[in-house]
């Protein structure tokens, strides 16, 4: 399915929101457009209607005296009134005259003495005629008053109507799109939570954060603004086409010419700014990716020295957007204002064209209302074109937004499953598994161990050894590409990722914090977990001593990763995280590495609480740490080399005793 489509998909789910929207458009542009005509009405039929033929009848209603006799004009006299000789009167530059017979047809008009000389083309004829006073010509424009301030009260009320209409589709459409926008956010955020863990690996957190941030923001503009102008415009245009065949229909049949000419323009456009708006929001993702690196980093760039650097290699990517939004620049000051210039004056000089000759026949009259209407339309049919060129821009930048975004949301998910199982033993066992985070570069080969419930292992092995990857997959952040771990006598990979996790807990080396306090870190907001549990478990751990000194004990706020704690009382909260959630199989990953020997002695004090009843994985460094582990596994390049208990290991004076020895100095 297209960007487009999909984002289409998206406007359906909101559809009686924007139906209700194109409603309100429709009947403010009809309103709007009907001003021309109201204008022209009161140009041709009052304003200039004094210039049609006049009836001598009985004074009354809508009459006017001239010459000692009364007149009505002819649009007023109806059929029992008594008609007598008649008049016309003509407007000859500032002057009026009145003349004795009906025009044979209209054209330049010349006053000389006491007649009107009328040409158009070879064509010419003459008419006494008798000047009119000012006084008087006030007195024939007296019955049209109150038609004109019928027409000038529709118009305003027109314009009324279609402010109000105006204001509610526009309210209503940028409504819409704000929960558009807030729906697929959601949709966005809630998939990268489904997203397995080796997609990060590859991908920086800035680009993430850009596609669910600003490709979002450039796409609401599609639905805030683009939109709204191409739907207002497209009504506008076709209204005022509705108007013109009304009007014309020859004239308008040639501004159709205008539709395909702004669709061709329209293709050419978007050929060369997909290309560019593709680059730049590229750009702009890897600049926000380095942004947020450096920040994390920040400490380490200041404490090498490396800010001059770390500048150049940000000016590079800020230097490569700028020159991609100078081209977009230029392409669109080509295809704004210039395309619109070029179609309005080809449209101008059509017009000019078509009633030039039109006048030049003389069975042809042409009102000034006519021109003023056709004049009004065509101003008018350029502003909608001007709205649709000049939206060109934000319209590609949505798309690729839109593409970029849906990419994220197209990447295969896992499904996120609402199984529950009772409380697991916690008897795990590993059967020849074979793992490598690339293809047929195995990190861990043929791992064979068995845990029985409540029992500690212990990991141990240098940098590299492949302790980590043996918990990655136990929690089954990644899975094995040969042999198989059983839980209890069950296929790790039966059961759902989330359904297994639940008996599960975890202690990381770096302990993630999040904003909030540490009792909020310790319950992560499950409402399952109470505040007595929360309590409890920090108080299990040794935490009480730590954190007594905190103006508000455990709901002490904690900001961003927990940057204003130690590592030790980072570690503590991470423990009593695990520890709350009551954990069938405890994982610790080098727990202890960052915590000075006080706090050491705190924890190590709370781990025979923490493992009791407890399947425990330790990975440490600290060989001191595991001397009471009922197994410790020595890997060396992804395989194990050595198992056995402390003693054990010590009496065979292999890897395991080396290592220790190595800690202990000798």
């Amino acid at each position: 399915m297209t960007t487009g489509k999909r984002l289409f998909h998206y406007a359906l789910d909101f559809k009686k929101m924007i139906i209700v929207a194109l409603v309100m458009l429709t009947i403010s542009v009809v309103t709007d457009l009907v001003g021309p005509f109201v204008a022209k009405n009161v140009i041709d039929q009052h304003i200039l209607g004094i210039e049609s033929v006049w009836y001598e009848t009985s004074k009354g209603d809508k009459t006017v005296e001239f010459n000692g006799k009364y007149y009505k004009r002819e649009k007023y006299v109806r059929k029992n009134d008594d008609k007598g000789e008649h008049i016309q009167i003509l407007q000859v530059g500032a002057t009026f005259v009145s003349i004795h017979q009906k025009l044979d047809f209209d054209g330049k008009r010349r006053f000389t003495g006491d007649k009107v000389i009328i040409k158009k083309g070879d064509n010419s004829v003459s008419y006494p005629a008798e000047v009119i006073s000012g006084s008087q010509i006030l007195k024939f424009y007296q019955p049209e008053i109150s038609g004109i301030l019928q027409l000038l009260a529709l118009y305003f009320g027109l314009l009324i109507v279609s402010a109000i209409f105006q204001f509610g589709q526009r309210f209503i459409l940028q409504k819409t799109a704000n929960r558009i926008i807030q729906k697929m956010r959601e949709d966005v955020f809630n998939h990268i939570q489904r997203l397995p863990i080796q997609y990060f690996d590859n991908l920086p957190a800035g680009k993430v954060v850009a596609r669910i941030t600003n490709d979002t923001e450039a796409i609401r503009e599609l639905y805030v603004t683009v939109l709204a102008t191409f739907f207002t415009s497209a009504i506008n245009i076709t209204g005022i086409y509705v108007a013109l065949f009304i009007l014309n229909a020859k004239l308008a049949a040639i501004c159709l010419l205008l539709l395909p000419i702004l669709y061709l323009w329209m293709i050419i456009y978007r050929k060369f700014a997909s290309k560019y708006n593709r680059i730049i929001r590229s750009r702009n993702s890897d600049i926000n990716a380095m942004i947020n690196e450096s920040i994390q980093g920040m400490s380490i760039i200041q404490a090498f020295g490396r800010e001059k650097e770390t500048t150049s290699d940000f000016e590079k990517l800020n230097r490569e957007q700028f020159t991609y939004q100078n081209k977009l620049l230029s392409l669109n000051a080509l295809t704004s204002h210039n395309l619109v210039g070029i179609l309005r004056n080809l449209i101008f000089v059509a017009f000019i064209w078509y009633f030039g000759a039109q006048s030049l026949l003389p069975a042809n009259v042409i009102s000034l209302g006519m021109l003023y209407a056709f004049v009004d339309y065509i101003n008018r049919l350029f502003e909608p074109v001007q709205g649709i060129v000049n939206q060109l821009a934000n319209l590609e930048q949505a798309l690729i937004a839109g593409e970029r975004v849906f990419k994220l949301m197209d990447e295969p998910g896992e499904n996120v499953s609402e199984e529950r199982i009772p409380r697991i033993k916690g008897n795990v066992r590993f059967e020849h598994v074979s793992f490598g985070y690339k293809d047929r570069e195995y990190v861990l080969k043929n791992i064979n161990f068995e845990a029985k419930k409540g029992e500690t292992i212990a990991l141990v092995g240098h940098t590299g050894s492949g302790k980590s990857s043996i918990m990655n997959l136990l929690f089954r952040f990644y899975d094995s590409q040969k042999g198989k771990i059983v839980i209890d006598g069950k296929d790790i990979e039966s059961i759902p990722r989330q359904t297994v996790r639940q008996h599960m807990g975890i202690v990381l080396q770096d302990p993630y914090l999040f904003t909030g306090t540490i009792a909020s870190n310790v319950s992560l907001n499950d409402p399952l977990i109470t505040r007595e549990k929360v309590e409890k478990a920090l108080k299990d751990v040794g935490a009480d001593k730590v954190f007594s000194h905190l103006e508000k004990g455990y709901y002490e706020p904690v900001i961003e990763k927990g940057s204003t704690l130690s590592s030790g009382q980072r570690q503590l909260i991470s423990f009593a995280r695990a520890l709350a959630f009551n954990p069938a199989i405890l994982i610790l990953d080098e727990a202890t590495s960052s915590i000075d020997t006080e706090t050491e002695a705190v924890i190590q004090e709370a781990m025979d609480v923490l493992k009791k009843g407890r399947t425990t994985f330790i990975i440490a460094h600290r060989l001191s740490t595991i001397r009471n582990a009922d197994q410790i596994l020595v890997l060396d390049r992804g395989v194990i080399v050595e198992r056995g208990s402390h003693d054990e290991l010590m009496s065979k004076e292999g890897m395991y005793y080396q290592m220790y020895q190595l800690q202990k100095g000798a």
